[in-house]
């Protein structure tokens, strides 16, 4: 379990501190072994015990290289960053950094007693680059890497949320006018009985079905949202809706290039910090999500530990397209191999793009004619009777 104690140590005042323990004695007992006084104890219970911690390790890695550029040193910068910490999980973080650097261990090492927190590739990075001393030029390379790998990721972000928006008032008018607009129509049309149109029949008795049952039916909606929600949630289902899309020609075809430009992109960064090809593809591997490609990427590896090359290795199991190939060839001549796979993954990214931005413009305007012709049918099938009743009026 965890402890929540409040402690004090001389350099950093009064704070929170975070420990696992199997009692409070015992976490009491860690806190004093690591200079700190306990001012109080309590077990942390509920989610908080076992939640990863709130931290951000592009806004660390930023202020990190900004004080380093500055003059300080690696433990000023990190007792710095303690100090200005508003936010518990972030200050329990950077005092665990502190405290390890403190007690000798490397600032990668520190690092890796936090993995939650910090991921594999960033841990590699900073290791790299204690063997070359450059440790701001490669957090440099990480934050660029960082904001680079996101750019994708945030155009379709973006290009989602006005068609999800379109998606939203649409439902909220259609539930307006079935669940609000139809029952008081359908009391107005219920003497007229079967001299409705058979689709205006069927909306005036959803209309009855609500105004008699409407508690149960909504309540019965959001037990069916709310095991829908709980559905889409499980890993396997998950699972098999990606499988689906992967199986779509088109769409398949861009998640593919999604994640080589994601693969090419890291590699090319591991490759910059000095870090040899065949144990960067096996850093890299987690990146490909779809089983072929890690087959895929297996296979290649395999090959490139015979002596074959990255391009042949690569164009043999579908790792790079032919494009992507013939720039690793130029780069293998070159022996800019790492330069390559950075173009290879712009190249990659520009072609997502591109088609983010043609599938919005197209798929925007379709979406608004089916909300459009959705609300106009209901609207109709309302007002229907009362044009046929005009009709036989005159």
């Amino acid at each position: 379990m965890y402890i929540d104690l409040k402690v004090f140590a001389s350099n950093n005042g009064v704070t929170l501190l975070r420990l696992e323990a199997r009692s409070i004695e015992e976490a009491r007992k860690k806190a004093l072994a690591q200079g700190f006084q306990v001012i109080s104890a309590r077990r942390s219970w509920g989610r908080l015990a076992t939640r990863t911690p709130v931290f951000s390790v592009p806004l660390f890695t930023q202020e990190l290289v900004s004080l380093l550029d500055a003059g300080l040193s690696l433990i000023e910068t990190i007792d710095i960053l303690t100090r200005k910490s508003k936010h518990a999980d972030g200050r329990t973080v950077l005092q665990s950094i502190s405290r390890h650097l403190q007690e000798g261990l490397s600032f990668s090492r520190a690092l890796e007693e936090l993995p939650k927190i910090f991921p594999v590739l960033y841990i590699a990075t900073v290791r790299t680059s204690e063997r070359t001393g450059d440790l701001t030029e490669a957090l440099k390379r990480f934050l660029l890497y960082h904001r680079q790998l996101n750019t994708v990721r945030e155009k379709v972000v973006a290009a989602a949320i006005y068609p999800a928006l379109l998606l939203a008032v649409g439902f909220i008018v259609v539930l307006f006018l079935l669940g609000y607009v139809v029952p008081r129509f359908s009391l107005v049309y219920q003497d007229l009985g079967e001299n409705l149109p058979w689709m205006s029949q069927a909306l005036m008795i959803w209309g009855q079905c609500i105004s008699q049952y409407g508690w149960q039916m909504s309540g019965g909606l959001v037990g069916v949202s709310a095991c829908l929600c709980y559905v889409a949630t499980r890993p396997l289902l998950m699972a098999r809706f990606l499988q689906l899309l992967w199986s779509i020609p088109a769409v398949g075809e861009k998640l593919r290039l999604y994640q080589l430009a994601r693969f090419t992109r890291t590699l090319a960064m591991l490759l910059k910090g000095g870090i040899p090809f065949v144990m960067a593809l096996d850093m890299v591997g987690d990146l490909l999500k779809q089983p072929a490609l890690q087959s895929g990427l297996l296979q290649a590896a395999s090959l490139i530990r015979e002596g074959r090359t990255v391009s042949e290795a690569f164009s043999a199991h579908s790792l790079a397209t032919e494009v992507g190939a013939r720039l690793i060839t130029v780069g293998e001549r070159s022996g800019e191999i790492a330069q390559a796979m950075e173009r290879i993954a712009t190249l990659y990214d520009d072609e997502i793009s591109s088609w983010v931005d043609w599938f919005t413009k197209l798929f925007e305007p379709i979406l608004m004619i089916i909300i459009g012709v959705v609300i106009g049918a209901i609207v109709v099938l309302m007002y229907l009777p009362i044009f046929e009743l005009a009709n036989s009026l005159q």
